[in-house]
This record gives structure tokens, C-alpha cells and sequence, in this order.
């Protein structure tokens, strides 16, 4: 019997039919059995933390953290056609020489760093510029060994953080130094000097940010229930108590007079006399932190704290206040002068100015060291060593910086010595840095409370919110009564004393001058260190101010050298508004400098 074509064609398209559905069968049966790699449906986003910034009192960022990205080519994957596009648009975007990027480009075959230190802005166009280069096809695939294609563009990664300090020498030495580190690949920034160690724990990345979640047919993020987040925290800024306006011209100031004095280091420090909060810490001697030379060595020490020194004179109010406190002289007690010369056993005391009778409180105000020589007798030891102690100058000042010296006194033991007594009373024999000098000093401001000095203001969180700096409790060191006695002495000291040259019409001012000779391999040299410590008060506002000059050479006392400084620096504060003075009190003492000119003109 013969099958008709029609016949035919229904077996063979049917056997064709059970054919294809076997070869279905087959296909679904090994891909349900055979492994293979199945793309992720969850995708995760990383994000480094960045170290937090160090801020001025008006606002202006001093030190900053900038995220760093190296940038990767594969150049088995840059067609060899298109490679002078590919280089020259890289130039456009990046700034790179073109000779560079092709050295760069045939050093290796392979995966090629072009750049390890690009910036965040120019990350941004380069990802712009990786996206335009796969549109132009710059890009072609590679095969590897096990046959499997590669594409690969270029890549922008990642690697770091970089520290900048847009003011440059600005506030350094107090701002400090970082240094970088390698974690895992990736450069982070660490504190070795001043505020950026001192805080470092508070100013490091608190937690990177880590997202993982579902993703949609695009690749983004579905956020919801199911991801895992974790937030970047950022480290806490710092806000100082520093405004740059201030800070600036009171470097102006040290750095002008250094070079008229041709000293080693001028420092200048102001303090609120209630607060303790430091308002300028200047330095002649600066950096900048960013490009640290091996000339910069000697100025990378925050020497308001790290150096320390034999006081001179303005140690005298110090031991007189604690005299005064215990009722063990009165300030119109008569003191034999010695007409300048004095032997204390086999040593003899000298004064500048040669006095033979002299009340106690003139003592301070001409500063005479015969005068303090014996009436620092009335102390025994135990007294001296514990009212020095009070005062603070055998602690840390409590300043929130690193590497303080905090200096030495003699022993009780010593001081109940007559010699010991004398010496240490005029500020040898001890050694102190300038910030403990200037707290001790606030004292006499400050209603006899001594009250820790402070740089950084408060921390700041990622979201803006202030954590206020924990502040110790004032602590009274000497009676109300004999501090507003010291201030008066201190007034006179300026008026018709040692201090004349701080003379500001229309301000409360007060402060003593201190030279001493600088101690080098176990004796005195023919160098010196010069002081000037006081205060500068309006009807609203208290200032403390302290003045340290280190080996003038042109001239070395402190009235010529310390003092212009102190000058200088009250005269600007008028400028910048931070002290307003008496109008009648400056306007009577126009009329009477006038006067005292017409007066000398007649004559």
C-alpha cells in the first residue's frame, strides 16, 4: 500500500517535533544538574570614612581631609588602533603629560596604574571619561589562557585619603602633623604632632559606610527590610577656640619683631581670663604641614609648651602673692635695697636699678632681686614648694596638646637653703614653660582661680550637632582680696615701672618683665630668654597675655624685647574689636599728654 506524499510529511515533522523536544529535555536536565555560576541578585556598596576637619573659631576650615583615587588601564584591552585617542583625550581629563601617560602605557603589558593621587573632582570626570571611551570602542576583549574574554575600561579607584591645610603655615606649629599609613591597601592619615595627635582618636573615620541589598535589572540598590546597612561616620571635626583673624595678625606681629630682635622664637599666647580658652598660640617659627622640610625641623615643637626655661622676674609676683596670702609681709613694708649690690653668703645679688630703702610692693614694681631675695627668707621649704605647687608649676598645664615639659622646682629640702630661697625667688634655680607662666598668671585676673587654658572649643558630629569639651572646675589658688592686690601692683608695674611700654589709654593693663640668662652643658651663656606676662582688661572683657622671646640679639631686655610684643598685641585686639577702651580715660589722657608737651616745649 503506497503513502501519499502528504503522508510523508506529517512523519517527518512529527519525528522532527519529538526530536526538539527531546534536545529540550536533554538541555533542561543539564543545566538542573550541572553547576554553574549564577550571577548574584544582591550587589554591595562600599565607602571609606573620612578623618574629620579642624576648624577656626570664625568658621575657616585650617585642616581638611581629601578622598584619593589611583586610576587603572588594562592595556591588553586598549585597542591598538585607538591608542593615540585614548591617550590624548586621557591628557584633556587628567593633565597628565602625553609622554607620561604613554611611558606609562608601554612599561607593562597588562593592568597599569596612571595615577595614584587623583582628586575627588577629577575622579568625576575621569568616570565621566571611562564611559565616553566605551561608546568610541576604545575598549576591545582579550583572551585569557582557559579561553574565557576579558573587557576592562578604565578604573577609577579608591585608595586614600590625603590631609591638606588650605592657610599653609597658619596655626602651626599648634595645628601639628599627620602621617600616612597603608591599610590594606588603602592610605590612611594618623596625627603625629599638636592638635592632629593630641585628638587624633576623636578625629579618625568612626565607621565606613557598607551597603548590601537587592538589585534591580540595573544594577541600583532596592533598599528595604532585607539590606544590610551600615552608615559612614565620619571623624568628629574640631572647633577651636581660635579665630583665623586674630591668629593671623598676631603672627604677623612675632614674625616683624623676630627679625627685629634676630631672636631664635617670639611666642605670643591670649587667653580669656575666665574661660581659659586660648585665642591665639602664635609662633614665629611655623610650617607648613603639607611640605615639611628638613628645614622646618626646629620649628615643628609647639614650644609654648615643649620648651622650657629658667623664668626670671615674672616668677617675682608668684612668690609675693604667696607671701602675701599667708600675711607674711605687707606691700608698704620697707626693704633694704643695698644700694644695688647684696652678698648672700658667697653670692652676690646685683640690681639693674640700685635702690636703698624700698617698700615691698615696689619690689615687683621696679623689680629689684635683692628685694625678692629676702623676703622670700620668710618662707620655709615645705611653704615655697607647696605654694610654687599651687601655682601649678610642677603639673601639666592641662592645655589639651601632646608632649607638654612641665618644667621643675627645687626640692623643700633645697628651698629651706637661704640661697635656694633667693635665687628661685627671682625665677632661677626652677624651670617652667611659657603656658604654665601664663596660667599662673591668669590667677592674678581672675579673682585668685587658677582655671585650665583650652584650644579646642567643642567636637562636632556628622550631623552638625556640638559635643561641648569637658571643662575642670576653677580651683582658687589664692584669696579674692590678694589677687585684686596683685592686679593693682601689676597696674602700678606698667605705669611707672618695668612695663611702661604696655601703657593702653583706656584699658585696665598689668604684667612684669622677666630676662633671664639661657642655661647651656651645666652654665649660664650670654643669651637670654625674655618675658612679658599681664593682662589686658575692658569693662566687658578679661584678657591674660603672655609674651616669650627667645635669644633676642640686638638687645635683651625685656622692656625693649617682650614688651613691644604685649604692645602689639593689645593694639590689634582694639583693632579687632576684642577690647574697647574708656573714651574719657583716652580722651583725658590725649589732654594730658598734651600738655606734658606744651609744658616741655615752654621750658
Amino acid at each position: 500500500m503506497q503513502h501519499s506524499p502528504k503522508s510523508h510529511r506529517i512523519l517527518i515533522l512529527f519525528l522532527l517535533l519529538v526530536a526538539l523536544f527531546g534536545i529540550f529535555l536533554t538541555v533542561m536536565f543539564y543545566t538542573a544538574v550541572h553547576e554553574r555560576d549564577i550571577p548574584s541578585i544582591y550587589s554591595e556598596e562600599n565607602s571609606k570614612a573620612q578623618r574629620g576637619s579642624i576648624i577656626s573659631a570664625d568658621g575657616f576650615h585650617i585642616a581638611t581631609t581629601q578622598k584619593l583615587y589611583k586610576v587603572v588601564v588594562n592595556t591588553r584591552n586598549i585597542d591598538p588602533q585607538k591608542e593615540e585617542l585614548f591617550i590624548n583625550l586621557f591628557n584633556i581629563y587628567s593633565g597628565i603629560d602625553p609622554k607620561e601617560i604613554r611611558q606609562r602605557l608601554h612599561s607593562r603589558r597588562g593592568s597599569v596604574t596612571l595615577s595614584y593621587h587623583v582628586g575627588p573632582k577629577e575622579a568625576m570626570y575621569l568616570k565621566t571619561l571611562a564611559f565616553e571611551l566605551r561608546k568610541l570602542k576604545v575598549f576591545i576583549e582579550y583572551e585569557l589562557p582557559n579561553h574565557q574574554r576579558v573587557l576592562q575600561g578604565l578604573n577609577i579607584i579608591e585608595s586614600g585619603e590625603a590631609r591638606e591645610y588650605p592657610y599653609k603655615d597658619l596655626l602651626s606649629p599648634l595645628i601639628g602633623y599627620p602621617r600616612k599609613m597603608e591599610e590594606d591597601g588603602y592610605t590612611r592619615i594618623y596625627g603625629i604632632k599638636g592638635l592632629e595627635k593630641f585628638f587624633d582618636e576623636e578625629l579618625n573615620p568612626q565607621q565606613n559606610k557598607s551597603q548590601r541589598a537587592l538589585r534591580d535589572v540595573n544594577g541600583y540598590l532596592i533598599l528595604n527590610k532585607q539590606s544590610s546597612i551600615k552608615p559612614q561616620i565620619d571623624g568628629f571635626n574640631l572647633k577651636l577656640n581660635i579665630p583665623i583673624a586674630l591668629q593671623a595678625r598676631a603672627e604677623a606681629i612675632t614674625d616683624h619683631i623676630k627679625e627685629q630682635l634676630q631672636a631664635d622664637e617670639i611666642i605670643a599666647i591670649v587667653m580669656e581670663s575666665k574661660t581659659g580658652k586660648i585665642l591665639t598660640l602664635a609662633s614665629s617659627n611655623r610650617f607648613d604641614p603639607s611640605h615639611i622640610s628638613k628645614s622646618d625641623y626646629p620649628s615643628l615643637n609647639t614650644n609654648a609648651i615643649e620648651y622650657s626655661f629658667e623664668p626670671g622676674s615674672v616668677i617675682k609676683p608668684i612668690i609675693f602673692s604667696l607671701l602675701l596670702d599667708r600675711q607674711l609681709i605687707n606691700p608698704y613694708d620697707m626693704v633694704n635695697g643695698h644700694n644695688g649690690r647684696y652678698t648672700m653668703g658667697r653670692k652676690t645679688i646685683v640690681d639693674e636699678h640700685p635702690f636703698s630703702i624700698i617698700s615691698a610692693e615696689d619690689v615687683i614694681v621696679h623689680s629689684s632681686n635683692i628685694g625678692m631675695a629676702q623676703l622670700a627668707q620668710k618662707f620655709n621649704g615645705t611653704e615655697f614648694t607647696e605654694g610654687l605647687s599651687r601655682f601649678g608649676f610642677t603639673h601639666f598645664s592641662g592645655i589639651d596638646l601632646p608632649y607638654e615639659k612641665r618644667g621643675s622646682i627645687p626640692s623643700a629640702g633645697q628651698l629651706n637653703n637661704y640661697l635656694y630661697k633667693a635665687i628661685t625667688s627671682y625665677g632661677y634655680g626652677m624651670r617652667s614653660n611659657a603656658m604654665q607662666v601664663l596660667k599662673a598668671y591668669n590667677v592674678f585676673n581672675n579673682g585668685g582661680k587658677m582655671v585650665n587654658p583650652m584650644v579646642v572649643d567643642s567636637l562636632i558630629d556628622d550631623n552638625g550637632r556640638l559635643v561641648p569639651r569637658q571643662v575642670q572646675e576653677p580651683v582658687q589658688v589664692i584669696a579674692p582680696a590678694t589677687a585684686q592686690r596683685m592686679k593693682q601692683i601689676l597696674i602700678k608695674t606698667v605705669n611707672v615701672g618695668t612695663g611702661v611700654g604696655a601703657i593702653t589709654p583706656g584699658l585696665e593693663v598689668g604684667g612684669k618683665t622677666g630676662t633671664a640668662h639661657i642655661a647651656r652643658n651645666g652654665g649660664y651663656v650670654n643669651s637670654y630668654h625674655t618675658s612679658f606676662v599681664g593682662f589686658a582688661n575692658d569693662k566687658k572683657h578679661t584678657y591674660t597675655i603672655g609674651i616669650t622671646v627667645i635669644n633676642p640679639r640686638t638687645v635683651y631686655f625685656a622692656s625693649i624685647t617682650a614688651v613691644p610684643v604685649f604692645k602689639g598685641i593689645v593694639d590689634m585686639m582694639i583693632e579687632q574689636h576684642y577690647l574697647t577702651p574708656d573714651p574719657n580715660a583716652v580722651a583725658a589722657a590725649a589732654v594730658a599728654q598734651a600738655n606734658k608737651h606744651t609744658a616741655t616745649t615752654t621750658h
